[in-house]
């Protein structure tokens, strides 16, 4: 059959693998001294266990005297107290009565998904309101905000890695090693936001700086899930799991993954890169805002014919920010609803707030936003503004779990806050 020329060449195969084993091969030699910096596999590993205990982190926080500690003590009360609204009692309120009877689908439910959590206090905010009326809170959450940035503002970054132990959330943190820190020399600001046609990017030794900055945060904090925006970091990612490294990433929307191809040559990649049990380091494909249906569909056949169903979430946008990404009203709830039911391993990510709302904001939610630093934003009297952009964002977020709900679908969010 013509299809059987598509098969891949053993040979070839042992050529790639002659390659990336050849003791003289330059990139990979270069891969091992940055990793050898924070020891073999099994110690950077355990470096990054210990990190991530909550009681180290909270220890961390009280030396410090973090203003944060006192916040994640209370959030460790309220969900120790039941305060959250239980699935069952969301799905009470939200169908009354229409409820008797109903069988919820459990087994595709979709991952509630925010971004970005900036600061931590907007968490506290979030969960406040949530138990005052009786909301979902998020299962995943994406985080934009400079890495160096949140280090040095009195624990943000150590509150947030707690309080997603605490509320039993997932999160990724985005590196400060990009395009927008310099190294893409064709890009400064929005007023060279076309330097983005060249790729935000890792150009030239980034790369491995790359690396060397998510070892950084993997062993002093513990953060194992990133963002990845470029195809060399992509690789380097999928070379650090293969090598024993648990590090894992999701790629972003800004890699344009927008049709069943590129899909395909992604996931080619992770299982190529997979360890001897299966599991690969991609744990999210964030697909651009342009898929249909059918796209969506033909990733998860994709995905589900290598393997890669359980290891591999489809995160798909919902809300976008209303200014600066895509041509408003931007809304696909409707589309997550129709092909939840046969699309396990999803999530809705919601990054901005209804469109209708935002356009009546004095400060409608803006993806330029991300890029500027805090000083800057309270000096403008403009961080209130963003507080307010995100709680738009967790009202997507529970407009979402409700559409679910009266699908007769189920959601994923926080797991330790909303009993089943």
């Amino acid at each position: 059959m013509l299809k059987d020329l598509l098969k891949v060449n053993g040979e070839v195969v042992e050529e790639l693998n002659g390659f990336l084993t050849d003791k003289n091969n330059p990139l990979v030699n270069d891969l091992m001294r940055v990793i050898q910096k924070y020891g073999s596999p099994e110690e950077i590993n355990a470096k990054a266990r210990e990190a991530r205990k909550l009681p180290n982190l909270m220890a961390r926080l009280r030396n410090m005297e973090s203003p944060y500690l006192k916040d994640l003590e209370w959030l460790i009360s309220v969900r120790d107290k039941g305060a959250f609204v239980s699935v069952s009692d969301y799905r009470r309120n939200a169908l009354g009565d229409k409820m008797n009877g109903m069988v919820f689908d459990e087994g595709n439910a979709p991952t509630l998904e925010i971004s970005a959590l900036q600061y931590f206090p907007w968490l506290i905010k979030e969960a406040e309101q949530a138990i005052d009326k009786k909301e979902i809170m998020p299962g995943r959450y994406i985080r934009v905000r400079k890495m160096a940035e949140q280090e040095a503002d009195q624990g943000d970054i150590l509150a947030v890695a707690a309080a997603m132990q605490i509320v039993g959330a997932s999160y990724v943190e985005a590196l400060d090693t990009k395009g927008v820190d310099g190294s893409n020399i064709h890009l400064r600001g929005p007023e060279t936001i076309t330097g983005y046609f060249g790729g935000i990017g890792q150009p030239n030794e980034y790369a491995l700086k790359w690396v060397d900055e998510l070892l950084y945060y993997y062993t002093r904090y513990g953060i194992n899930e990133v963002l990845n925006i470029n195809p060399g970091t992509v690789l380097l990612g999928y070379m650090l799991y293969k090598l024993g490294v648990d590090t894992k990433f999701k790629i972003s929307v800004f890699m344009g993954t927008d049709n069943p191809f590129s899909v395909l040559w992604n996931l080619m990649g992770a299982r190529m890169f997979a360890r001897e049990d299966g599991t690969t380091s991609l744990i999210g494909l964030n697909v651009s805002n342009s898929v249909n249906n059918e796209t969506l569909e033909l990733s998860a056949e994709i995905r589900k014919m290598l393997g890669l169903e359980h290891d591999v979430r489809i995160e798909h946008h919902i809300t976008e920010t209303y200014k600066a990404v895509v041509e408003q009203p931007y809304n696909r709830r409707d589309q997550l609803l129709e092909v939840a039911k046969n699309i396990p391993n999803i999530s809705a990510k919601h990054e901005g707030g209804e469109p209708e709302i935002e356009v009546t904001r004095e400060h409608p939610s803006s993806i330029l936003d991300y890029f500027v630093d805090k000083k800057e934003l309270v000096a403008a009297g403009d961080l209130v503004h963003l507080e307010q952009n995100y709680m738009d964002k967790h009202h997507s977020v529970n407009l979402t779990a409700e559409a679910l709900t009266e699908k007769g679908m189920a959601f994923i969010g926080a797991s330790n806050l909303h009993r089943r």
